[in-house]
């Protein structure tokens, strides 16, 4: 019994290291892409986009369900739609995009997001102030999602 007990708790304690060995991949993954997209939207001489944690909390359980299917898609079979996901993780907002895609690196995630005229629209689009970013990493692949929004300010009494 203790022998199972003890390969149990070796297990578990293996299982919180991978978690946070990947937390921590995904954290810095987000963080280069948050830095990268101001970077871009700089040199458009566009302001800065803030990190909205709601947002990427949104991006990141999006990021998850790309990853889970394999696939880089807006929305799947039974998921709910990017104002309702939004919603959902307490973002408060006047207007919503969404850029996806699956990619090798951070550096061929930002590229793509650069080539793509859409994705590049989102990105330096300047109505937006706020972005959230999500990444999920299966089988050598990124699977990342940026949230942006035109945030709406909660009033506080």
């Amino acid at each position: 019994m203790r022998i199972v007990i003890r390969c149990a708790a070796v297990l578990t304690i293996s299982w919180v290291f991978v978690l946070l060995a990947w937390t921590q991949a995904s954290t810095t993954a987000e963080r280069q892409l948050f830095a990268a997209a101001n970077q871009a939207r700089r040199a458009q001489g566009l302001p800065a986009l803030r990190w909205d944690e709601a947002l990427a909390t949104a991006a990141r359980r999006h990021a998850l369900q790309m990853a889970k299917h394999g696939a880089a898609q807006h929305v799947f079979a039974g998921e709910a739609t990017l104002p309702s996901r939004a919603t959902q993780a307490g973002c408060h907002f006047y207007s919503l995009s969404e850029n996806v895609v699956q990619g090798a690196s951070v550096e061929a995630v930002y590229n793509e997001f650069l080539r793509s005229p859409n994705h590049r629209a989102n990105l330096l689009d300047a109505d937006i102030d706020s972005i959230g970013v999500g990444v999920a990493e299966r089988d050598g692949q990124l699977f990342v999602v940026e949230d942006f929004s035109k945030a709406k300010q909660q009033v506080t009494r």
